[in-house]
C-alpha cells in the first residue's frame, strides 16, 4: 500500500467534539438549500394551489436525478474518507476527479431522459392536463441544472471526506442569497426581470447552484485545499479509478433512485385525491427536508467517520462510534418532534392557504414528526453501512423495503382511497423496514473483512 508522505494528516478521532465538528457544517450546508426549497413553494403558492402542488410533483422528478447524484457522491465520499483514514492522501484529487467525470455522463442521461421520455410518463400518471403541461415546461428548464448540481455534490464529498465540511456553508449561503432574490424577481416580475411565473423558479435555481458553485471553488483555491490535496496535479484519467467509484457506488445510486421513484409514485398517487390534499404533502416534503437537515448530516458524518475510523485500523471503535452519533441524532430529531407538534400552525400558516388547509395538514404533520425520529435512527445505521463499504447490502435493504412500501401505499391510496394521513403512514413503514438489516449487518461483524 503506497502511503502518501504528505504532512496533511485527515486521520479523525470519535469524540463528540469531532462528530459536531462535522455534522454541524454539513446540516447548515443542508438547510440552505431547504430553506431555498422552501422559499420556491412560499412564491409559488402566491400563484395558486395548483402551483403549489405541482412544485411537489416536479420536485420530487427532480429529486429523483439530484439523490443519482448523491449516491455517487455517498460513494465517493466513502472512498475519499477511506483514503484520509489510511492517510493515502495523494489517491484523493484522482478519486475526485474520476467523480466529476462520471457525474457529468450522468448528467446528460437525466437531461434527454427529461425532454424526450418525462413528457410522455407524465401525460399518462397525471389527470390534470393544465398541470401537465406546465409541469413538462418548468422541467425542461430545470434540468439544465444537473450538470451544476452533480458537481456541487461531488465536491461535497470531497470537503466531507476531508473532514473540511465548514466550507461547504459559503457555498450554500451564496447559492441561498442569489435563489431568494431571483425567485421574487423572476416568478413575479420584480426587481426588473421579466415576469416568469411557475418557470421563473427553475432558472432562479439553475443561477443560483451556479454561484453556489463558484463560490466553493473559489474558496478551495484560495486557502488552499487544491494544493494540499494536489486537487489539480490528479486529473489524468485512470481506468481502475472509474472502476471502484463504479463499484462502490452503482449499489447507493440504484438504493437513491428506487427510493425517490417509489416517492414520485406516491405522489402521483396522491395527485389523484386532488389539488389540496397534493398541496398539503408538498409541504409535508418541504417540512421533512427542513427539519430532517440535522438527521441527514449525521448520517453524512457516520459514513465518513466508520469510513476514516476503519481505514486507521481501529474496527473495534466503529459501533460504540455509532452509538455516540446515535445520542446526538436522536437528540435533534426529539427536539423537532416538540416544535412541531407543539407549534403546527405556526409552520403551516407561511403557506398562506386558509384555515381549511391547516385543519387537513396538522394531522399529517403529526404522522410524519413520528417519521422523522424513527429516519433518525435508522439513517445513522443505513450510512454505517455505506461507510463499510458494502453498498450492495444497501441496495438489497432499499429493494425488499420498497416492495412493502409500494404495495402499501398503493393499497391505501389508490384502492382502499383513505385520506392521506393514512398514506403518510407508509414513512413508519419504510424507516422500520430500513433499521431493521442494517442494525443487523453492522452488528454481526461481517463487515470487518471487507476491503474497498
Amino acid at each position: 500500500m503506497s502511503v502518501s508522505k504528505s504532512p496533511l494528516n485527515l486521520q479523525v478521532d470519535t469524540g463528540n467534539r469531532q462528530i459536531l465538528r462535522i455534522a454541524l457544517p454539513i446540516s447548515a450546508s443542508i438547510l440552505v438549500p431547504q430553506i431555498n426549497f422552501i422559499t420556491n413553494n412560499i412564491f409559488l403558492s402566491g400563484l395558486g394551489q395548483r402551483e403549489l402542488g405541482l412544485a411537489g410533483i416536479t420536485g420530487v422528478y427532480y429529486l429523483l436525478f439530484a439523490v443519482i447524484g448523491n449516491g455517487l457522491n455517498n460513494g465517493l465520499q466513502a472512498l475519499i474518507s477511506r483514503r484520509a483514514g489510511e492517510n493515502r492522501i495523494d489517491e484523493i484529487g484522482s478519486i475526485f476527479w474520476h467523480g466529476v467525470r462520471i457525474s457529468l455522463v450522468f448528467a446528460l442521461f437525466g437531461i434527454l431522459c427529461t425532454w424526450f421520455i418525462a413528457p410522455t410518463v407524465l401525460s399518462w400518471s397525471l389527470h390534470d392536463h393544465i398541470g401537465i403541461e406546465m409541469a413538462i415546461s418548468f422541467l425542461s428548464i430545470r434540468i439544465l441544472g444537473l450538470p451544476i448540481l452533480y458537481i456541487y455534490q461531488m465536491r461535497n464529498a470531497l470537503l466531507v471526506g476531508t473532514n473540511q465540511s465548514k466550507y461547504l456553508i459559503l457555498g450554500t449561503a451564496t447559492e441561498a442569497i442569489v435563489n431568494v432574490v431571483l425567485d421574487y424577481g423572476f416568478i413575479y416580475g420584480k426587481l426588473g426581470l421579466p415576469k416568469l411565473g411557475f418557470n421563473g423558479a427553475a432558472y432562479a435555481s439553475i443561477i443560483a447552484e451556479i454561484a453556489g458553485l463558484l463560490a466553493v471553488f473559489l474558496v478551495i483555491k484560495s486557502i488552499g485545499i487544491s494544493k494540499q490535496l494536489h486537487l489539480f496535479e490528479k486529473v489524468k484519467y485512470q481506468q481502475k479509478y472509474i472502476r471502484l467509484i463504479l463499484v462502490q457506488s452503482y449499489p447507493l445510486i440504484l438504493q437513491h433512485a428506487i427510493s425517490i421513484l417509489s416517492w414520485e409514485y406516491f405522489y402521483i398517487l396522491i395527485e389523484h385525491h386532488g389539488a389540496r390534499d397534493l398541496a398539503v404533502s408538498n409541504t409535508m416534503r418541504n417540512l421533512f427536508g427542513f427539519f430532517g437537515c440535522f438527521t441527514w448530516a449525521f448520517a453524512a458524518t457516520t459514513n465518513t467517520m466508520v469510513s476514516n475510523v476503519i481505514g486507521q485500523g481501529k474496527k473495534d471503535a466503529v459501533i460504540p462510534l455509532i452509538h455516540r452519533i446515535l445520542k446526538w441524532s436522536v437528540g435533534f430529531a426529539l427536539i423537532v418532534f416538540i416544535i412541531l407538534n407543539f407549534s403546527p400552525r405556526t409552520f403551516l400558516g407561511i403557506y398562506g392557504q386558509g384555515e381549511d388547509f391547516i385543519i387537513a395538514a396538522i394531522p399529517v404533520m403529526r404522522v410524519v414528526s413520528i417519521a422523522m425520529l424513527m429516519m433518525s435512527v435508522a439513517v445513522v445505521w443505513v450510512n454505517a453501512v455505506t461507510g463499510t463499504g458494502n453498498s450492495k447490502m444497501n441496495l438489497y435493504t432499499e429493494i425488499a423495503t420498497i416492495v412493502f412500501y409500494v404495495i402499501y401505499v398503493y393499497v391505501v391510496l389508490e384502492k382502499l382511497f383513505l385520506p392521506i394521513t393514512y398514506g403518510w403512514m407508509s414513512e413508519w413503514l419504510y424507516w422500520g423496514v430500513m433499521f431493521i438489516p442494517s442494525y443487523w449487518y453492522i452488528k454481526s461483524n461481517r463487515w470487518k473483512t471487507l476491503v474497498i
